[in-house]
């Protein structure tokens, strides 16, 4: 916005800026006595009402710079200003100005109107510069509004501006722009005016658009384009007036945030706030979040509204490094509960994918990806050119491109319709989980999860695929991560549970093996989300297995029962002898767990595992490995960990016993006993970190 516009002060003509002193001065000009106004009603003048006024074309072209003013666009004459000529034709524009006046206080609307745009006319005809005196005009209107009574004056002054709205819609947002910051009484009544008239609502919102748009860089300008936005949509039946635009004009209010977002972030980011304007440095962001508010409640989509705010999505929209997430609960919302919009933010959508703005690009992919969960919508665009589409994002440099692009293939794989080359999703989503940012690999993770959930799904395929690429990801350090890799391996178990119950001996019955340690002490995890997913996954095992543990299964859960972790140990041992040795190995990796809770629950597991295993099964450099680490527990600084370690180095001690010869024993100092001497069960104190059970949280349903 053209910064002459702004440079004008809004209580600078004030005394000058009545209708009625307008018209003193023009008569004092033409030296013509002053008439007093009529305090009655006054007869309407002449001006053939019926007569539609012609049109003006609201929308201004892409090469027209929105709200510029006039001396911005024609050269200024040459020499010395000079006031206006007063060779006015029988005092035609006198009169009007004071009938206009006069129909501040008594007028009908056609009238009024007619009044207004034959002396907008009449100024033309003098050659004199119309934006300038549309300006003064509706400043005046601005100056006088609220001292007017409420009523048929205030109304027909209201009309007054209407009438002037109809014909130069860009020159009164022009003049109300810079009176809206900040918004008093009188400029949000003279918005709300403008948004209940449907003659010129719909040409004023698209004036505001086009402003709205055009300030780039200039934050107070945008400010009050918004405000002004949020005042007009906030009456009922304005957004109606949208229609043509409303995707425009979504887009542009969610990429505003985008853009207030990252500018926050910024520490080189100078303040726009000075003194005068009062308000806390959200409050930008807060006015974009109540006009987004506006345009979608007034189009009858007040659960998209709810939705979002049930989900914290507003407070996503705003921050700097969660906006991309509020807009897919944004476009998710939309998709459940105001899919008539879809076609066209997805049209609207197309071409800012190649924006070269980094903000305009990123919000329209979010959009575009979230978009992708409604059917009706993806079959817009052929099933190869959104694949193509979203195998290119997997090769950006930037990681929250490639980051959408595994959640649009993860929509997509739902999408039982569109994906008929599964084959063609899963090299990018395999290879999405070696990557280093968590929110890839959990975006992967769980279009995995989907990719499961089709029917005729590729749990073979899955199975071979996942077996090397999985196991590491049960126990990776990032708890998002750690929680989705084990909810994706109980989908994976129960697709394929009716394999696993005739005996099939193949890759998933090798990965549910593989992943049975990192399972059972995952129950321990300090993370809700990972120990709750532990949970799920390991009673699909049990169901797919057929161990019969299930309440086994659930009392370690919730009450960290040793005598229930005693019967699994003893299950395990017993039926995969010959997988004892990982069993103790995988464990004893977790003897250097940083977390508490997990080294307790390691030495007991070994104290269990050891306590069933024959001797046979594990061999002197094992027992001699674990011994080792058991007591190096033992000077851990958490006695919980300590007493622990101690249970379990007797097991070891009692194992090499049974399996050693006199001189082995000697080494370790311990008495000799018999060989068959029975080990006792161990014993262990109460847990200080067992997890609090809750009724009803436990479920069949999958977790999250």
């Amino acid at each position: 916005m053209a910064g002459g516009v702004w440079g004008r002060a809004r209580g600078a003509p004030a005394g000058a800026l009545t209708l009625t002193a307008l018209a003193e001065g023009i008569r004092d000009g033409q030296g013509q006595p002053r008439r007093p106004l009529s305090k009655g009603p006054q007869p309407e003048p002449k001006l053939e009402p019926e007569t539609e006024p012609r049109r003006v074309a609201a929308m201004p072209t892409a090469a027209q710079e929105p709200c510029s003013p006039p001396h911005a666009q024609e050269p200024a004459p040459e020499g010395p200003s000079q006031a206006p000529q007063s060779s006015w034709k029988d005092g035609a524009l006198a009169d009007l100005v004071v009938c206009t006046a006069a129909c501040l206080e008594e007028a009908g609307f056609a009238g009024t109107q007619a009044t207004a745009l034959t002396l907008s006319s009449a100024l033309e005809a003098q050659g004199e510069r119309l934006e300038d005196q549309v300006h003064a005009l509706v400043l005046g209107l601005l100056e006088q509004v609220p001292s007017l009574a409420e009523g048929r004056p205030r109304r027909a002054a209201l009309r007054v501006l209407s009438a002037l709205a109809l014909e130069h819609a860009q020159d009164v947002v022009c003049a109300l722009l810079p009176c809206s910051l900040p918004l008093d009484r009188a400029a949000a009544e003279l918005w709300r005016s403008l948004s209940r008239n449907q003659r010129v609502n719909g040409q004023v919102l698209v004036q505001l658009l086009w402003a709205l748009k055009g300030t780039a860089g200039l934050e107070l300008e945008a400010l009050a384009a918004t405000r002004a936005l949020g005042e007009m949509l906030a009456v009922s039946g304005c957004v109606g007036a949208t229609r043509g635009f409303y995707p425009h004009l979504l887009l542009v209010l969610v990429t505003q945030l985008h853009e207030l977002a990252r500018s926050a972030s910024s520490p080189d980011t100078s303040k726009v706030w000075t003194p005068s304007h009062q308000g806390p440095p959200h409050s930008h962001a807060s006015c974009t979040v109540e006009a987004l508010k506006a345009l979608l409640t007034g189009d009858g989509s007040r659960m998209v509204v709810t939705c979002m705010e049930q989900a914290g999505g507003w407070r996503r929209l705003v921050g700097a490094h969660t906006h991309l997430e509020g807009v897919l609960l944004l476009a998710s919302a939309m998709v459940a509960h105001a899919d008539h919009h879809l076609r066209g933010l997805f049209a609207d959508l197309l071409p800012r994918l190649r924006s070269a703005d980094d903000t305009q690009r990123l919000t329209a992919i979010a959009f575009f990806t979230g978009l992708l969960q409604s059917w009706p919508t993806a079959r817009l665009l052929r099933e190869e050119a959104i694949l193509e589409r979203l195998r290119t994002w997997q090769g950006d440099p930037e990681p929250t491109v490639r980051w959408l692009g595994l959640l649009g293939l993860g929509h997509l794989a739902l999408n039982r319709r569109k994906v008929r080359h599964v084959t063609a999703l899963l090299p990018a989503l395999l290879g999405a989980l070696g990557e280093g940012d968590a929110r890839l690999v959990g975006a992967a993770l769980g279009a995995l999860r989907r990719l499961l959930l089709r029917p005729r799904a590729p749990v073979q395929l899955l199975s071979t695929e996942l077996g090397p690429r999985l196991p590491p990801l049960l126990d990776d350090a990032r708890d998002s991560v750690r929680s989705s890799a084990v909810g994706l391996l109980g989908t994976l178990v129960r697709r394929g549970r009716g394999g696993l119950r005739v005996g099939l001996r193949g890759p998933l019955r090798k990965l549910v093996l593989k992943s049975l340690v990192p399972l059972l002490l995952c129950l321990h995890d300090p993370s809700l989300d990972a120990s709750e997913s532990s949970e799920w996954t390991l009673v699909r095992c049990d169901h797919a297995l057929r161990w019969g543990l299930l309440e086994e299964m659930v009392t370690v859960a919730h009450y960290d029962s040793p005598e229930a972790l005693s019967r699994i140990c003893h299950r395990m041992v017993h039926w995969y002898p010959s997988h004892v040795p990982r069993f103790l190995r995988q464990t004893q990796g977790y003897l250097r767990s940083p977390q508490d809770p997990l080294r307790r629950a390691a030495s007991v597991l070994i104290g269990f595992l050891v306590h069933h295993s024959s001797p046979s099964h594990v061999n002197q450099d094992l027992v001699d490995s674990l011994f080792r680490d058991l007591g190096q527990l033992q000077r851990d600084p958490e006695p919980a960990v300590v007493s622990a370690a101690q249970v379990s180095s007797q097991q070891v001690a009692l194992l090499a016993h049974a399996r050693s010869p006199r001189q082995r024993l000697r080494v370790l100092g311990l008495p000799r006993s018999p060989a068959s001497a029975a080990r006792p069960l161990p014993v262990y104190p109460d847990s200080p970190f067992r997890r609090r059970s809750v009724t009803g949280r436990w479920g069949c349903s999958a977790p999250g």
